[in-house]
């Protein structure tokens, strides 16, 4: 058998039980370690099906006879359930009770997320991981930062010490500012308050305007971190079909009317995962919708910089001229995940409520990094830098899509910029992702983009992460190894 990880760390880099420790374990132990520790990181989730006894003897290079023990044993041990003529089945924790609702399902699969998280953040190689949520290194350019940061030392001074201003360093914000205006948004820079991504962002959004029992809605498939973010807030969410042309408005004007919400948050361009950007007459109606039942509108634009210059898209930011829309920015994905460095347009009286509860949560956004980001911007170098990326993702975009359609899988829609494939695969990707894990490859299941989190045929593909030579393989022999294929489900899980 091979070896076991000895805690959940990234696929290829596991840690393998020592000599001593195989001596002392049999067979049957060893599987049974290996079994639990999966179920225990959520790798098999409750209610999924365990591999065949057949499938895993040979995966595992054992018998038969030594499967089903194991498999017993985890029966008695509370892991499993067995069901006659069907197989093993991963049991529900201990204390479960009934059902949890639709609206309240991320608050109890929050571990799910957690996982592709952690595993997101410890993958060392991009191209076996097309589940990750940004760029490989080797695309982004380490030398623009480093410039950066070296002419930053050669200054010196207290700038280096200080702590920052609660709302952000000014010139950066002035430089923002002017950024805006070409997208059509009018922002002074006391209306922008930088952030560490727009992760803190939506936090701080969610801790000033969200109380418990409060409904968000979000879109169905999204950006799964949100989730767990709005849900410990004690928020109600409720998911908006999406279509391949962007989130379906007869829904959404269905979902006001029912739930009455407090907030509306949207990816508008090169929508996460789907690809799929607002268009004029979607952007009009969304913004009348939300006046006529007086919503919060939270607009992410993370992938801005992907999207060429004079693309098709509209932002409701510039239809509002944030009057009740809450704009979110970031460099995250285009120059370094590490920088941290993202932003919030809004109104002047938002803009006030967010530095002030950004002071009670961390003081300030650390200033160096503004600085950096800031450097850059100003040095006329990031415009040629998000060229180059959009570019050599116009290189893999069509041959990605190409090589998973051959494996029989469904696009979603062919989007012309960005960096996802949301790709039905037929199968349950949940299983498809535990299958992954085993052969060193990170995906990202559909059910973890679902604010539901129910079983999904759905799956990001990061194009950029795509390069390994064995991935279409692995792909399809594990949909020839006996993966159950399922009827089609909507896109959102």
């Amino acid at each position: 058998m091979p070896p076991e990880p000895r805690s959940p760390e990234p696929p290829g880099t596991e840690q393998i039980p020592s000599p001593v420790e195989s001596a002392q374990l049999t067979l049957v132990e060893q599987l049974v370690v290996w079994a639990r520790r999966r179920i225990e990181e959520r790798v098999f989730r409750p209610g999924m099906r365990m591999p065949s006894i057949r499938r895993l003897a040979i995966d595992k290079g054992v018998s038969r006879f030594t499967v089903v023990e194991a498999y017993e044993r985890l029966v008695a041990q509370g892991y499993l359930d067995s069901r006659r003529g069907s197989g093993f089945y991963v049991r529900e924790p201990a204390g479960h009770t009934a059902p949890v609702p639709r609206v309240a399902a991320a608050v109890g699969h929050a571990i799910d997320v957690v996982w592709l998280l952690r595993n997101m953040i410890g993958t060392t190689s991009p191209e076996k991981g097309p589940g990750l949520g940004y760029l490989p290194n080797r695309w982004l350019d380490g030398e623009l930062i480093a410039n950066s940061l070296r002419a930053l030392g050669r200054q010196g001074g207290p700038q280096l010490l200080q702590l920052g201003t609660p709302q952000g360093f000014y010139p950066l914000r002035q430089q923002l500012q002017t950024r805006l205006s070409e997208l059509e948004i009018a922002a002074s820079p006391e209306q922008i308050v930088m952030t560490s991504g727009i992760t803190q962002a939506i936090d701080l959004i969610a801790r000033i305007y969200v109380q418990p029992g409060d409904t968000v809605l979000v879109a169905d498939p999204a950006w799964f971190q949100m989730f767990g973010r709005f849900a410990s807030q004690g928020a109600r969410l409720v998911g908006i079909p999406y279509t391949p042309d962007g989130p379906d408005l007869d829904a959404l004007e269905r979902l006001v009317v029912e739930f009455k919400p407090r907030m509306l948050v949207l990816n508008t361009v090169l929508h996460n995962p789907t690809g799929t950007s607002l268009g004029a007459a979607q952007a009009f109606r969304i913004l009348k919708i939300a006046e006529e039942h007086d919503l919060i509108v939270v607009e992410d634009d993370i992938y801005c910089d992907l999207a060429a210059p004079g693309a098709s898209v509209t932002r409701l930011a510039s239809l509002d001229q944030l009057k009740r829309v809450i704009y979110l920015g970031s460099f995250s994905k285009t120059l370094a995940a590490n920088l941290r460095v993202g932003f919030a347009a809004c109104s002047p009286d938002v803009a006030r409520a967010l530095t002030d509860q950004k002071m009670l949560v961390g003081m300030t956004s650390p200033e160096i990094n503004e600085r950096v980001v800031f450097k850059i911007l100003t040095e006329g170098h990031y415009r040629r830098h998000a060229e180059r990326l959009r570019a050599r993702l116009d290189a893999v975009r069509d041959r990605t899509a190409r090589a998973l359609e051959k494996l029989g899988f469904r696009l979603f829609t062919t989007p012309g910029h960005g960096m996802f494939h949301w790709v039905d695969t037929g199968v349950d990707t949940a299983v498809l992702t535990a299958a992954g894990h085993e052969a060193g490859y990170l995906l990202a299941p559909g059910a973890l983009f679902s604010p539901n989190q129910s079983p999904s045929t759905w799956m990001r593909f990061n194009i950029a992460n795509c390069g390994d030579p064995g991935l279409v393989d692995f792909l399809a022999r594990a949909l020839d190894s006996g993966v159950e294929r399922r009827a089609p489900v909507p896109a959102g899980g």
